[in-house]
């Protein structure tokens, strides 16, 4: 036989495209349309019914950025189309290339009820199926003309990301506005054509089911008259019904399909946009659901759900009827999709309280996955804190967006820093919106990793961002995939479906131990760096009035602020969402971020404010109330007393210019270009920084990534470097020395500080920073032989190479840190601690003198400056503290990390003030010390094992005890944590490394 192959395959493209889809409407009549445009932010639905609209035309252009534009259509169905399925195709202008990126609407009937959200991929709204005839049609639509940031030449700079800017040129042309007949067998047809023709695509041209295809193809092809598609496209239909029929082989992959809308909280649009888009694609998602028995759709991200709750209790009602049926499922169990490198232990923690309550609360649905598709890699933290939440599975797709390495399994157990172990699945299909393509589902079975052991992977379904989530069209070919030769099987699950048939087939899957690190978007840990700091005060600021609010509650009777708090954590662990934290939002959302994080820590102080003087009373004694976990200058941890401070420190000329900074314990050498030559631990004869070298190097990288420029940092900036070594001034000033710095269009202050009695060199920068696409980079070069390092992450610590032997250790040039970086030989280490940057470089080489030492050098990343999305990211000034302390134990870096991001407090009063809890073991660190969530009075502590190693620790609690429990994150009692034993106040127990346990005290 002749080889007709590519003549069909064009043939079955152009009839699709020129004669069946177009045939799907056959008949259609216009609309008549008006439209209000609201003057400034969107207006209540109400509002929008009520307004007076104006006349406008099929092709006027409409919509200035970020408006909002109400349109009435009108019309009446012919009498001649009663019997027939009828619909409105409401075209708002879009791109169908561009679902989740555009202009977006949701319809309403004339008494307010929403009926579907309109999308570039779902813009037809159902009259009747069948119709009468005659009937009157009148319906709304609520318009959003959000700009397109991310065109087809993506990461330009544009004003449009913020409303400030972004003018008020119409953004958008109305295309469409009818009523049509839709020809359901037509619909059908396209819909099995589709489905064979991507299919066929798939299979080897060498196998007998492809030429099967596409004869069946041909033959639906010769059975329509092109000039009577309608009355053809019932007897081409019949000629596909064998090849349709034919089920797949006992081995294929099996696919199930969650529907699904991954909808960022905030990215190309602000919070307020998001909590609209939500609401459309749940009114999209509740109407598919009733037309489809077999659909389920999952929405994590209890935050959006209640953003249903709030604004929109019309869709809600739908929703929890859905929910109640079983088929609208709450997944993931978090507050947010939070980014998971950068929150802090609480934080993260709390994440999953807070995520996993919501829907305990609204539906007693207990979540058993984190779903997480989208973050940008996970800290090695994570597991056990996933587990200490009740939950016990992983989702997640993004990290095969790696640049470098081919991740080596889609199936596995991973495993955290204290040894819990996460049973997790990247769907192989690489989107978490698939749209049932047959290339998509092909790609998943031959991309599957764990073929032979395990056959079953998961595809997230439907367009997210505001793309309207599932459609029809995805359904119809999911329906037709279900058991179809040649193709895997698919088939619509719930997550914990998937999980539970997954783990039983495999139950001993391979294991991946540390942390899932993203071989891209390693900027994301630099980018808005007001942002992060927002974020790491806002979580120090919560840990303090918790702490001081519930010591003076069960002290003095102090109103304990539930709601406060409740609702302050919630706003803070919505900005921890996956692209604002990271920042890489548009301008609008990081300026709202950086007023709400100043809003909330007036309130934050207010609150420990109020709590501390209602603890210290009526006097004049100056109490230095510690937050931090550890003792501070004679004070106890969590505790309030006199500070005592021993020793004094000198600052005196340097030969050949500079000063030196001497208290006893560290001799700081600062030269005349005002760089650390010289930090000497006097009683260990140590120097600290490498010889010939300098620390406190400001050095300056140009920065234009390939792609992505807020989230991208390229390996290849390291190719050319400015070391800022010029000097304007040179002063001492305290304990220290002050240094000014200009450079480009920035200017840097520093003060170089030693205090008394401390064995830390503080080092505070001011950058008023005016660059355009550079990376700004703090540099200590230090004497000391290490082959590894430890970086703080949620509860505990992570250790990565210093070398770079294979391509995986390469590939991690960026790295993430909480308050600390360690490096030791053994018996000596240093630690460089930090109160709010997160991204560094650690490299090392050795010297080629006589000396033949090893210089391991840090770099601390300060300041980017990408021009996409926010064209004036980080513009003006910024203020960083950073400590090198040499000498340093692991404790001694977790204790200065607590310390330089918990300054001390000095409020007067009468009394000293005890700790509600004390821990005898320097190793187990106390993050949390609260009220139960429940208002039972009941008093919280979290804590862990921080340095590694094995501990025995006894807690006395500062007040009479009538019980204690162990608990879950969420606070109610858990069978997995450690054997207890109480002797009155005091509780003794035994930690591994890195473990975290939550004690709930009740008093007596």
């Amino acid at each position: 036989m002749h080889d007709d192959r590519s003549l069909v395959e064009a043939r079955l493209r152009r009839v699709l495209d020129e004669r069946l889809r177009p045939a799907v409407y056959p008949e259609s009549v216009p609309l008549d349309v008006a439209v209000w445009h609201a003057p400034d932010e969107p207006v209540p639905v109400a509002e929008g019914l009520a307004a007076e609209p104006e006349p406008i035309a099929v092709g006027a252009r409409w919509g200035a950025p970020w408006g909002t534009s109400w349109f009435r259509v009108t019309g009446t169905v012919p009498e001649a189309w009663a019997g027939r399925t009828v619909e409105a195709l409401l075209d708002l202008g879009f791109d169908e290339n561009m679902p989740g990126f555009q202009c977006e609407g949701l319809v309403y009937r004339p008494d307010g009820t929403p009926v579907k959200g309109l999308n570039p991929r779902n813009q037809w709204v159902r009259i009747g199926a069948p119709v009468e005839g005659g009937e009157e049609v009148r319906l709304h639509v609520e318009a959003a003309s959000n700009p397109v940031i991310l065109d087809y030449h993506p990461f330009l700079p544009t004003r449009l990301g913020d409303k400030e800017t972004a003018g008020a040129e119409p953004q958008y042309r109305l295309a469409r506005m009818d009523l049509a007949v839709l020809d359901e067998t037509v619909w059908q047809l396209v819909i099995d054509l589709e489905v064979l023709g991507e299919l066929m695509a798939e299979l080897p041209v060498e196998s007998a089911r492809r030429w099967e295809i596409l004869r069946a193809v041909e033959k639906a092809l010769d059975a329509i008259d092109l000039q009577d598609v309608n009355g053809t496209a019932a007897q081409a239909r019949v000629r596909l019904e064998t090849v349709l029929s034919e089920p797949a082989v006992a081995s294929a992959h099996r696919v199930s399909a969650i529907g699904h809308a991954h909808i960022d909280s905030a990215w190309l649009w602000p919070l307020r946009e998001t909590v609209r888009k939500v609401a459309r694609t749940t009114s999209n998602m509740t109407a598919l659901l009733d037309d489809e028995p077999e659909f389920v759709f999952a929405m994590s991200q209890a935050q959006q759900w209640a953003w249903v709750r709030d604004h929109r209790p019309e869709v809600w009602a739908r929703v929890k009827k859905a929910v109640a049926d079983g088929r609208f499922v709450p997944a993931g169990g978090m507050w947010v999709e939070s980014d998971t490198n950068m929150p802090g232990s609480e934080a993260m923690a709390r994440q999953f309280v807070h995520g996993k309550r919501f829907f305990l609360d609204e539906f007693g649905v207990e979540n058993e996955e984190a779903w997480l598709p989208d973050t940008f890699g996970f800290a090695a933290g994570l597991p056990q804190i996933i587990k200490a939440a009740g939950s016990k599975w992983l989702l997640t797709q993004k990290i095969s967006w790696s640049q470098t390495n081919k991740f080596p399994h889609h199936t596995f157990r991973w495993e955290g820093i204290d040894g819990t172990r996460i049973f997790t699945h990247f769907p192989p299909v690489d989107t978490y919106n698939c749209s049932m393509k047959g290339s998509e589902i092909a790609h998943a079975a031959r991309n599957f990793k764990d073929k032979g052991a395990a056959r079953h992977s998961l595809a997230p379904t439907g367009w997210g961002d505001g793309g309207g989530g599932t459609t029809r069209e995805m359904i119809a070919k999911a329906a037709r995939l279900r058991d179809l030769e040649g193709s895997a099987t698919v088939a619509w699950e719930t997550p914990k479906e998937f999980f539970t048939k997954a783990e039983a087939e495999y139950p001993e899957p391979p294991v991946w131990v540390g942390e899932l690190y993203l071989e891209l978007h390693r900027a994301t840990l630099t980018s808005q760096a007001k942002t992060k700091q927002g974020n790491r005060r806002s979580e120090h600021l919560l840990r303090e009035a918790e702490l001081w609010a519930s010591t003076a509650a069960v002290r003095t009777g102090f109103p304990y602020p539930y709601e406060e708090l409740d609702r302050i954590w919630k706003t803070v662990l919505l900005h921890q969402f996956h692209d604002i934290l990271p920042g890489s939002s548009i301008a609008w959302v990081h300026r709202e971020a950086r007023r709400t994080y100043e809003r909330l820590a007036d309130e934050l102080n207010g609150i420990i404010d109020a709590a501390q003087r209602a603890l210290a009373g009526e006097g004049a004694r100056e109490l230095l109330f510690n937050a931090a976990p550890h003792g501070r200058a004679g004070v106890a941890a969590g505790g309030a007393g006199t500070a005592v401070v021993e020793g004094r420190t000198t600052v005196t000329e340097r030969p050949g210019g500079g000063h030196v900074l001497d208290n006893g314990i560290l001799r700081v050498e600062v030269d005349a270009r005002g760089l650390a030559v010289s930090v000497y631990d006097i009683e260990a004869d140590r120097e600290t920084i490498a010889p010939g070298r300098a620390g406190n190097l400001l050095q300056l990288h140009p920065d234009f990534p390939n792609m992505w420029d807020a989230w991208d940092v390229d390996e290849f900036y390291r190719n050319t470097v400015t070391d800022l070594t010029d000097v304007d001034e040179l002063a001492p000033e305290g304990h220290g020395v002050r240094i000014v710095r200009t450079f480009g269009g920035s200017r840097v202050t520093q003060v170089l500080s030693l205090a008394p009695g401390e064995r830390r060199l503080l080092v505070d920068t001011e950058v008023d920073w005016h660059e355009t696409e550079k990376f700004l980079k703090l540099a200590f070069p230090l004497d000391v032989h290490a082959e590894r390092y430890a970086s703080e992450t949620q509860f505990g610590h992570f250790h990565r190479p210093t070398h770079t032997n294979t391509s995986w250790e390469a590939a991690k040039f960026e790295a993430c840190n909480h308050r600390f970086v360690h490096l030791e030989e053994p018996g000596w280490g240093v630690a460089i601690v930090n109160d709010s940057t997160y991204g560094h470089d650690v490299t090392r080489t050795v010297r080629t003198d006589a000396d033949r030492g090893t210089t391991t050098t840090v770099r601390v990343s300060l300041l980017r400056a990408p021009r996409f999305p926010d064209p004036e990211t980080d513009q003006g000034v910024h203020h960083f503290r950073h400590a090198l302390v040499p000498g340093a134990g692991i404790g001694d870096a977790v204790r200065e990390g607590w310390r330089i991001n918990l300054p001390e407090r000095v409020v007067p009063g009468a009394e000293e003030v005890a700790p509600l809890v004390t821990v005898d073991q320097d190793a187990v660190v106390v993050t949390a010390v609260k009220l139960a969530d429940d208002g039972s009075g009941d008093v919280v502590v979290r804590f862990h094992e921080a340095h590694g190693g094995r501990a025995r620790a006894t807690l006395t609690a500062g007040f009479e005890v009538a019980g204690v429990t162990a608990t879950d994150l969420l606070e109610r009692p858990w069978a997995d944590a450690p054997a207890l034993r109480r002797e009155g106040n005091e509780v003794s127990l035994r930690l591994r490394p890195f473990e975290l346990v939550t004690l709930r005290f009740t008093r007596a």
